[in-house]
């Protein structure tokens, strides 16, 4: 139940009980973020150590401070505007995507045309700074399409998200160690799904935790001798400016762009459809304010050493369900600082098992799957299951292009003839998943406009995919002029034969978005916060 009081009598607790629990949960999430990006770093880019850890880390602690510190004074700002003890801080770490974006697809292939791991890490913070700018360019731009767009195709696209990139990983990964993590599952959803209180009123979070670390530890799944192993990375390090390698990439900036762009968008356009799922849960963020956060994280931790661009995470309706409130995100963004700082993730990692953490991820995105059809009209359901669709299909051509890696060969290299003979469809799966997140809006939007009968809005988002298809930021493997023309072409044939809809049908005007036919039969959701769009003079 929202705790409602007049804001000038309104005294805000700087810590409850359910902070506890999110904190626990968001930090762990983190903090095997963390541990990955330092392993990406290492056995993949093979930097030494003492620059992981004695310059990324640091860097990565000042990005995560900052952010998280800031999220929290959001949440008690809107707390104190609405009057209101019930809201969530927005969850704050580093972006999961592209950390395996950035070492993949930037770092790694530099690495191996140069042999030199140091130029592929200036490459990494070039391609870091690029997004940032992007995203602070999104700031101004974000609120105004996410006034015109409907919430089934936002939500639709970061449960494609969560479903994909967020659960379907920590799954898998959970199944080659079952023994451990589904104990620790089963007490994530029995503390988070029933609301029955633990003995001693222990977090959630915390019990999970500790109940797989002594399973694995007990069962001989973890090794005593990588604990003194990792304890030899211990060391204080301060983050320092390291302008110099900045500069360095950024003077090959072109080759960069391709991904830049693109993904750059990726991150306001997920960003937005996060501050929409805040605000379905009952908190309705300023989309600019999230956004500059985002964009500025990614700039000052590029200038700073960290390649690994921070985002709004998915995830904040979870933590508000998990008794989560203002501090939650700053006591996150504190305690890995220092984790950083201290260079005690290899340390961590050792103690830790995998196993018993990743279910945290699993719960995340079983709750943001869920909520993309609670919150939005009955009528929408199917809206969002196409905002759902190019997200899985990305994460199946990741998955493909990976097993296919390892065999030393390459789907182009196979043919794709070849692997459709065997009832793959690997070239229409490529092209469905490309720009997954701005393709669910789009197909999203179209299928919500049409179940509603808004024609002419359905044609306008035909229309722009069909430029953004053209250009190759949606449906296609790299950002070019005529990158993908027959999908283009698609779109425009399909945004004709919706122009000529509104000749032949019946009923009530096309009004445009919240007139529409879904809205009359059930209560609209809440509207975007009108506060992400300056007031008209």
């Amino acid at each position: 139940m929202t705790t409602t009081t007049p804001p000038d009598q309104q005294r805000l607790s700087w810590w409850v009980a359910g902070d506890t629990n999110a904190f626990f949960g968001l930090g762990f999430n983190v903090m095997v973020n963390v541990l990955v990006l330092s392993g990406l770093c290492l056995g993949v880019v093979h930097l030494p150590g003492s620059d992981v850890f004695g310059v990324i880390l640091p860097a990565m602690g000042i990005q995560l401070l900052i952010g998280n510190v800031y999220y929290s004074y959001l949440a008690r700002r809107l707390a104190r505007r609405e009057g209101r003890t019930d809201v969530c801080a927005m969850p704050y770490g580093p972006s999961v995507p592209h950390m395996f974006i950035v070492v993949f697809v930037i770092m790694l292939p530099t690495y191996l045309a140069t042999k030199n791991p140091i130029q592929a890490w200036a490459a990494g913070l070039a391609w870091c700074f690029i997004i940032g700018v992007i995203v602070l360019i999104g700031a101004f731009v974000g609120p105004y399409i996410r006034r015109f767009t409907p919430r089934a195709a936002m939500l639709g696209t970061l449960a494609g998200i969560s479903i994909a990139f967020i659960s379907m990983r920590p799954a898998a990964q959970m199944w080659e160690a079952a023994w451990i993590a589904l104990p620790v599952l089963v007490i994530i959803l029995v503390g988070f799904f029933t609301n029955l209180k633990l003995p001693g009123n222990i977090p959630v979070g915390l019990a999970a935790l500790l109940v797989g670390t002594a399973i694995a530890w007990i069962g001989g799944y973890m090794e005593p001798a990588d604990v003194g192993a990792a304890a030899s990375n211990i060391a204080i390090s301060l983050p320092t400016l390291n302008l110099d390698l900045l500069i360095d990439g950024l003077r090959e900036v072109s080759p960069l762009l391709a991904t830049a762009i693109p993904l750059g968008i990726y991150n306001f356009t997920e960003g937005m459809s996060n501050v929409e799922s805040a605000a379905a849960a009952g908190d309705a963020y300023n989309l600019r304010s999230v956004l500059l956060a985002d964009g500025t994280g990614a700039v000052v931790g590029s200038m700073l050493g960290s390649p690994f661009p921070p985002a709004v995470y998915i995830g904040h309706p979870g933590w508000k369900a998990a008794g989560g409130r203002g501090s939650y995100s700053m006591a996150t963004g504190v305690v890995i600082a220092l984790f950083c700082f201290l260079g005690m993730f290899a340390v961590l990692g050792a103690i830790l098992p995998a196993p018993a953490i990743v279910p945290i991820l699993l719960y995340i995105g079983l709750l943001i799957g869920a909520q993309a059809f609670q919150a939005v009209p009955k009528a929408h359901a199917v809206a969002v299951v196409m905002a759902i669709i190019p997200n899985i299909a990305a994460w199946a051509q990741g998955y493909m292009d990976n097993a296919l890696a390892a065999a030393g060969t390459s789907a182009r290299q196979v043919g794709y003839d070849t692997i459709a003979a065997s009832g793959t469809v690997y070239e229409g799966t490529a092209l469905l998943g490309g720009g997954a997140v701005l393709a669910g809006l789009i197909l999203g939007s179209i299928t919500a406009f049409i179940i509603d009968r808004s024609f002419l809005w359905a044609a306008g988002y035909a229309a722009a995919g069909a430029a953004l298809a053209y250009i190759g930021l949606i449906h296609g493997e790299k950002v070019e002029w005529g990158a993908n023309p027959q999908v283009a072409l698609g779109y425009l044939f399909a945004g004709l034969i919706l122009l000529l809809f509104p000749l032949i049908k019946t009923g009530a005007a096309d009004d445009g978005p919240g007139t529409t036919d879904a809205a009359r039969e059930e209560p609209a959701p809440p509207a975007p916060a009108t506060a992400d769009l300056p007031a008209a003079s």
